[in-house]
């Protein structure tokens, strides 16, 4: 009698251990991207609500074409199409161009998310970290900081007056290896601004002199299109940023004088 009383407790024991090493399945919060800021950061821990099971997107790149952009302040809703397929994607705010081609690796999918800003709540959207423009696709921009052939840019001055202790364009570029890893002063005209990739703004400078040479520099300052200005920067040589990015020569780290 008590062999049996113990093959009863331990069958017992066995079904409740069994029934709690079954996986847990939580199911995702909704929340608005405008109040958790860390998901960009983190797409494998975001706060304001686990993950689904499986959830996590597949590390492969994607290639994808935007059809609509909702900015938030600090964030960008984009509806995408990828292989005839809608999805929508939350990244960090940024200028998106409707029509553009673009890339993005990873995310974190989330249903039934709620955009309180926008009083609407998305079936399923991918919170995307890795997210930049498809320079394949969209054309590269070329060695020595040429403007991309696929963009439109204003019309480049036929002279710009440079600013005291500045340099002009032919003259930097005339010589490189003297300036290089050295802090230069430029006065030009901007003629195109891609605003926040890889976290900075890319201007495109122009003064007039030699063959309308254009200088690409890097800078966190808010430079508007067709400004006649005057910037301070590390000059680089042989830049590779990825992605396409490569320079032969480069201002970075600019700011405005």
């Amino acid at each position: 009698m008590q062999k049996a009383n113990f093959f009863v407790l331990l069958s017992a024991i066995c079904v409740f251990t069994a029934c709690n090493s079954k996986p847990k399945v939580i199911e995702a919060e909704s929340s608005d991207a405008q109040t958790n800021a860390p998901i960009f950061q983190d797409v494998n821990a975001p706060p304001g609500g686990a993950a689904m099971p499986g959830a996590q997107a597949p590390a492969e790149e994607h290639k994808v074409v935007v059809a609509e952009a909702l900015n938030t302040e600090k964030y960008t809703y984009l509806r995408v199409k990828e292989n005839g397929e809608e999805k929508w994607l939350a990244v960090m705010r940024q200028d998106v161009k409707i029509g553009g081609n673009y890339l993005y690796k990873g995310g974190l999918m989330k249903k039934n998310f709620e955009s309180k800003e926008f009083k609407r709540v998305f079936e399923t959207v991918y919170l995307v970290s890795e997210f930049r423009q498809d320079v394949e696709a969209g054309g590269a921009m070329s060695q020595g900081g040429g403007i991309p052939p696929s963009t439109e840019a204003l019309e480049a001055p036929k002279s710009v007056k440079a600013a005291p202790g500045a340099i002009k364009i032919a003259d930097l570029v005339a010589h490189l290896s003297k300036y290089e890893g050295k802090t230069v002063k430029i006065t030009g005209k901007c003629v195109k601004v891609n605003p926040m990739i890889m976290g900075r703004n890319w201007l495109h400078i122009q003064d007039g002199s030699g063959k309308n040479i254009d200088l690409t520099v890097t800078t966190n300052e808010n430079i508007p299109l067709g400004a006649i200005v005057t910037l301070e920067g590390t000059l680089a040589l042989k830049k590779d940023f990825g992605a396409g990015y490569k320079y032969d020569y480069i201002v970075e780290g600019a700011v405005q004088k």
